[in-house]
């Protein structure tokens, strides 16, 4: 701890409260040992201020987060103060996902369900303890309520507490609050960041701006991986404005006035590049080539029940299909950006970024500076669905900041987005089924032969062949079949690819939910009603499942051209299921409505459920409808919406979500509601008189 930290902590410490958590201790921790991961934090002015470990990019942990050690606390949400957390692994590491400080995998309120209810309730615990000794009563005769602790005619604000509480030793088991007795948890409640994003107060990455901070461009080769050969600068150098042009691991950065002038600049550079062997991926034929042909070989199995080595042993009958997913984008709204300062032997970083201490690592290893001397500033998130756990585009500002001695903010295009992606991995999935003689489904087997993004990224996590993000809708299989096989074969088809959306829960659910509608079709059985029977020992799948096809009208009389289609699964700890309702018009697809049932456990912020799931739902009905990622010569061919299309307004479908509570503790929910919108629409479209599509997207190029 330097020494201006450490006069500030003195000062908490000597006037305040500050209450931490331990994850060795599994508990709340206080005083000096809190000092290292405040959590929370209680003024003598009786003003709280509570830390947010997990990066804000609309799913709500700015206001969810807090509102856990709110409600514990007893303390006015409205009225608390929010900080982002420093990078801490140790202090805010996610659980959930190995310890590392990052946002993703929809873990968020699963990870801090009860570890931030623990701190609230710590705190309130500590602050009821120093009013009893305080007037000289037992805690039981104490309450605290809003912000203040009473008992009889005494009565004292949490700022008055706050020093004699910290001296107060936790108990390490504090009595959390029931259901019955919360005040915000499952209450409507606003977004506490709304005041600042209706002003233009909040601060986005692209936003940042210090003083003396110029803006930068980058040149990077069309084909990611690319290396710079040379490069003639001279006409760049002559658009006045320019401050610097400089060579970089990723390409050529132009440093100048604004960005307008930078771009400008970039354009004029003149780049010869060595893109390596690029035959491999010369063009989609020779990617799926490649792919099919490790179809072919033995992968991990990831998921078995009975005869895992012949699951189709006893089938009378059987059933086979193939389905394939394209690459494609994140296409955030806020395209990548990183504003960096390299002075006095420290580093700053500001940014939208989803995985801190990796944002850390990347900026430390650019800089040369040792990682205590990089401090990395979380800004809101203008889109993340997982591009932003990549930290290129900061290896990059961090890389043109030490190069220029400038303090810069980079920007890129939308065309240095498209074309320099981690992408959503292209697959390629191979099913087959076996009904006995009754008719039962007795044996399935799903065979997926995919990049493996966690072969990339966290290596370590990959063992003996076996991604866990891989196996997403297929080990977590909810359908009850006597005989199962799942597979998984990793292949790099030269490609990079990165987390993106539910990850392989979209490539899993639509060909699984896409097969058991063939499935059903081949054993003569209604959709629903075939999948509630695997669906026996799956009550809260079941359920969501009847919702859903209650509220859309499954079974009723529809004008011909028009029919629904089903999908169901289990996703990052939720029930979900989905109805399309689809009509076709010259053979092309209109969907009208989507219907939603999802069983969440506990819904912390009931509208920010729906508006999750909405906003899941509206990615997948976007990217399943139009987009696809094409390579030529090794480049990605869609540069601009143009070719990379966003569904507009007068596209979108209805949608209606019924929301279910069903369990004692919050579900993933983020990437929930994406997977099941292609599967359920390729059924409805069957269903409607169309042809079967078992390659997305539904409308090609």
């Amino acid at each position: 701890m330097d020494r201006r930290s450490f006069i500030k902590s003195s000062a908490v410490l000597g006037s305040g409260l500050v209450v931490g958590f331990s994850f060795t201790k599994n508990s709340a921790v206080a005083g000096e040992a809190a000092l290292a991961n405040p959590w929370l934090r209680i003024d003598a002015d009786n003003s709280v201020t509570i830390t947010v470990a997990r990066s804000e990019m609309g799913q709500d942990v700015y206001t969810s987060m807090s509102m856990l050690i709110a409600d514990e606390l007893d303390y006015p949400l409205g009225k608390v103060k929010i900080e982002m957390a420093a990078v801490d692994p140790k202090a805010y590491g996610n659980d959930a996902l190995g310890g590392a400080q990052i946002t993703g995998g929809s873990t968020s309120m699963r990870d801090a369900w009860l570890k931030l209810r623990t701190v609230g309730a710590t705190a309130r615990e500590m602050l009821v303890a120093a009013a009893a000794q305080k007037w000289g009563v037992s805690a039981a005769q104490c309450v605290a309520s809003d912000g203040m602790v009473t008992s009889g005619a005494n009565k004292a604000s949490y700022g008055e507490l706050a020093a004699a509480a910290a001296m107060v030793k936790p108990s390490g088991k504090p009595t959390l609050k029931t259901p019955a007795q919360f005040k915000y948890i499952g209450k409507p409640f606003g977004r506490l960041d709304t005041p600042a994003k209706v002003m233009g107060t909040a601060q986005y990455g692209i936003d940042v701006r210090e003083p003396g901070m110029l803006s930068a461009a980058i040149a990077m080769s069309p084909v990611i991986g690319g290396k710079v050969v040379s490069y003639d600068a001279t006409a760049a150098k002559a658009v006045p404005g320019v401050e610097a042009i400089v060579q970089v691991p990723d390409g050529v950065g132009v440093v100048a006035k604004d960005f307008y002038t930078a771009k400008k600049a970039r354009d004029l550079l003149k780049v010869v590049w060595d893109n390596g062997n690029t035959a491999p991926i010369a063009d989609m034929a020779a990617i799926k080539k490649g792919l099919r042909a490790a179809s072919k070989t033995k992968g991990a199995i990831v998921g078995k029940a009975g005869n895992v080595d012949a699951p189709m042993t006893g089938a009378v009958k059987q059933l086979t299909a193939e389905y394939e997913l394209p690459f494609v984008a994140h296409a955030t709204l806020e395209p990548m950006n990183c504003s960096v300062t390299i002075a006095n032997g420290e580093c700053h970083v500001w940014g939208p970024v989803q995985f801190q201490q990796g944002t850390q690592g990347v900026a430390s290893a650019a800089s040369g500076l040792p990682p205590e001397k990089v401090f990395v500033h979380t800004t809101f998130i203008g889109g993340g669905y997982g591009r932003k756990l990549e930290n290129d585009f900061v290896g990059q500002a961090v890389s043109i900041a030490k190069a220029s001695g400038k303090s810069i903010r980079l920007t890129w295009t939308r065309e240095d987005d498209l074309t320099h992606d981690f992408y959503r991995p292209i697959s390629l999935s191979q099913l087959a089924g076996g009904f006995d003689g009754k008719g039962n489904l007795i044996g399935l087997s799903s065979k997926l032969t995919s990049p493996s993004v966690t072969a990339r990224a966290f290596p370590g996590f990959v063992v003996k062949g076996n991604d866990p993000f891989m196996t997403e809708g297929t080990a977590n299989l909810t359908y009850g079949v006597k005989n199962y096989r799942a597979e998984n074969v990793i292949h790099d088809t030269g490609i990079r690819v990165g987390y993106w959306r539910a990850v392989s829960n979209n490539l899993n659910a639509f060909a699984v939910e896409s097969f058991m509608d063939e499935l059903a079709a081949e054993a003569g059985k209604d959709p629903v009603e075939f999948r509630m029977a695997l669906l026996d020992k799956q009550p809260r799948a079941q359920k969501v499942l009847s919702t859903a096809a209650e509220k859309a009208g499954w079974g009723s009389l529809r004008q011909r051209g028009t029919a629904l289609g089903v999908a169901q699964m289990e996703c990052y700890g939720a029930y979900i299921a989905v109805v399309a309702e689809v009509s076709l018009k010259d053979g092309k697809p209109k969907v009208n409505k989507l219907t939603c049932a999802v069983d969440v456990g506990v819904a912390v912020r009931p509208d920010q459920v729906v508006a999750q799931i909405e906003s899941a739902m509206l990615l997948g009905f976007s990217t399943s409808m139009k987009n696809a990622i094409t390579f030529k010569d090794g480049a990605a061919q869609q540069l601009n919406f143009d070719t990379y299309p966003l569904m507009r307004m007068s596209d979108l479908p209805v949608i209606d979500i019924t929301v279910i509570q069903g369990g004692d503790a919050p579900s993933g929910l983020g990437e929930v509601g994406t997977p099941l919108v292609a599967p359920a629409i390729a059924n409805a479209i069957v269903a409607a008189g169309g042809q079967r599509t078992r390659a997305l997207p539904f409308i090609k190029a």
